[in-house]
């Protein structure tokens, strides 16, 4: 399923639902890599919803996703050093524009700038498997789901009020 097929299905699915629970759509579509918090608030405000409530819930769902995804890259890091893992293969491509990218603009600029390259829930494993600490990375994954969502939350409430 391409990423373009998922979009109209989560806006139907929005739709479907009651607007008491309309939010929690959108929450849903926020936990999806490459959705993630800007695309379910769009999904919510061209739907429909109040821009505040789809943000927030859009927020919500983008960071509980990150949260799941760096609580089990921690855990899989410390078992795997613990254990005495064997020796890590070359690194791919991805990883070493990653590596590069934090060596540059370390924690807080991979966060901020990688919802514009790659999901969320990967800068997050990345930085996981890195050895961060979990608190500083969700710090800085939250202010970055926050300001990229409130801000394509704003831009779709003014596309949308321009055009109306």
């Amino acid at each position: 399923m391409a990423l373009l097929d998922i979009v109209p299905q989560f806006q139907e699915l929005v739709a479907q639902l009651p607007d008491w629970l309309q939010p929690a759509g959108v929450a849903l579509a926020g936990t999806v890599p490459f959705v993630e918090g800007e695309g379910a608030a769009a999904i919510g405000v061209v739907g429909g919803i109040n821009p505040v409530a789809a943000a927030v819930a859009a927020i919500a769902g983008n960071f509980l996703a990150v949260l799941l995804v760096v609580a089990v890259s921690t855990r899989t890091r410390q078992a795997v050093v613990t254990r005495g893992g064997r020796a890590p293969a070359a690194p791919s491509a991805s990883r070493q524009k990653f590596d590069r990218a934090f060596a540059r603009y370390g924690v807080a600029g991979v966060s901020l700038l990688g919802p514009l390259l790659i999901p969320t829930h990967f800068t997050a494993a990345a930085l996981a498997a890195s050895g961060i600490s979990r608190a500083r990375i969700l710090t800085w994954q939250a202010i970055a789901i926050t300001l990229w969502t409130i801000a394509i939350s704003l831009v779709i409430t003014g596309v949308i009020a321009f055009a109306g």
